[in-house]
């Protein structure tokens, strides 16, 4: 069983990239406890800010993820990441320097999560692009959910350890530990060698762009897919984003305790979803398996939303985060397997303006409803949505669920 869900560790290259990816990814799950909480505090506890913050720093990979995937179709995907990790590195360390001299305002962290954002844009399809070349084919579905299990190891990991930081340390801490982490991706990056390297097409970067987006009209599902993608993280993802309203204002958390539990419970479920995805390996029917869970994530995130028992939400979150895990990986799944080495950047590109895009609109949005209505109606609502739009594409819109 070990050997099954842990399969693509065998490649080599494969497992030094997911190490690295890891170490960073705590690192960045660091930064995120506490930036949100600053953010929070400098804002004057303002849910609204708290979305700004997520809405820059996602908008970038929505205004420029194309680009990104049409750069990682014509060089070598490493440099591309290269670039990304040391624009990223840097975002962290200035803002290091900016805590540590007590000189932090709310509009650099807003600047700075945007610098963060625009690197991101054109390391998410690099990196996409570059992990099914490290693999065999018949060994994708597992090496995407080992990601996606590296992704939420850090997203329990990486909260504990911040919280840590947080309580004996200080935020500096958590600021300049995610700078450093950055240098763990740098190394591996060096030292892989990829099975496909992209050739120049000769074609302006504009006909490249619509030749992606033609090759994902051409597919007969991918279209929903990309659709499906937007909607589950603009309703679902302002769950995660709005934690600190609920840690604050409903659980009356002001040392950033019962945030931590939360955003661990979280990861720790997304790992156990993650694992089960990588044991069931390349299974049948993975779209109505995606709606099917996509429904039961609406259904937590309803009830998560109207809980007053901080058990009860620990329990919710858990679950929450396995649905959300098994959604994410099936649908990205999908979307590899139907695309060829060469369009891979422009398709990848594709689906990260949707599957990212959705997360700062939503983002934005819902911040905007909380700050009008509070947190607990909006999220329900989000809940809601999100079950009635899983249910559209199983019962009405049938190309997924048949795939």
């Amino acid at each position: 069983m070990l050997r099954r869900v842990f399969k693509a560790f065998q490649y080599r290259d494969y497992r030094l990239v997911w190490i690295g990816a890891c170490t960073s990814s705590v690192g960045t799950w660091m930064q995120i406890l506490a930036q949100s909480l600053l953010v929070y505090d400098l804002s004057h506890h303002s849910a609204f800010m708290l979305g700004l913050d997520a809405f820059l720093g996602g908008i970038p990979i929505f205004l420029f993820s194309l680009v990104g995937g049409v750069l990682a179709d014509r060089i070598d995907r490493r440099y591309l990441l290269l670039g990304s990790q040391y624009t990223q590195m840097a975002s962290a360390a200035i803002l290091t320097v900016l805590v540590a001299t007590h000189g932090v305002q709310v509009w650099h962290v807003l600047c700075l999560s945007f610098l963060s954002g625009f690197a991101q844009a054109f390391g998410g399809p690099a990196y996409q692009a570059l992990v099914p070349m490290l693999v065999d084919r018949e060994d994708l579905s597992n090496a995407i959910a080992l990601q996606s299990i590296q992704f939420n190891v850090a997203r329990m990991v990486g909260p504990m350890l911040g919280g840590l930081a947080l309580a004996k340390l200080g935020n500096t801490w958590c600021f300049g530990l995610n700078a450093v982490s950055f240098l763990a991706p740098i190394v591996s990056l060096t030292v892989i060698r990829p099975r496909f390297l992209p050739q120049k097409t000769g074609k302006s970067i504009l006909d490249d762009m619509k030749l992606g987006i033609a090759f994902v009209r051409k597919q007969t599902a991918m279209e929903a897919l990309i659709v499906l993608a937007f909607l589950m993280t603009a309703l679902g993802i302002p769950l995660m984003t709005f934690l600190p309203v609920y840690a604050r204002d409903v659980f009356a958390d002001a040392g950033g305790a019962k945030l931590t539990i939360f955003l661990s419970c979280s990861g720790a479920g997304s790992i156990i979803g993650a694992l089960a995805v990588a044991g069931l390996g390349n299974i049948r029917r993975k779209g109505m398996v995606a709606l099917a869970t996509l429904t039961l994530l609406g259904l937590w995130i309803a009830i998560f939303a109207v809980s007053t028992a901080f058990l009860l939400s620990c329990a919710i979150l858990f679950l929450a985060g396995a649905s959300l895990m098994v959604v994410f990986a099936m649908v990205n799944s999908l979307v590899q397997l139907i695309t060829t080495h060469e369009m891979r950047g422009r398709v990848m590109s594709v689906y990260n303006v949707a599957f990212r895009g959705g997360m700062p609109m939503g983002s934005l949005l819902t911040g905007r409803l909380v700050h009008m209505y509070s947190a607990p109606p909006v999220l329900a609502a989000n809940g809601l949505l999100l079950m009635c739009v899983a249910l559209y594409f199983m019962l009405v819109q049938r190309r997924i669920s048949t795939i």
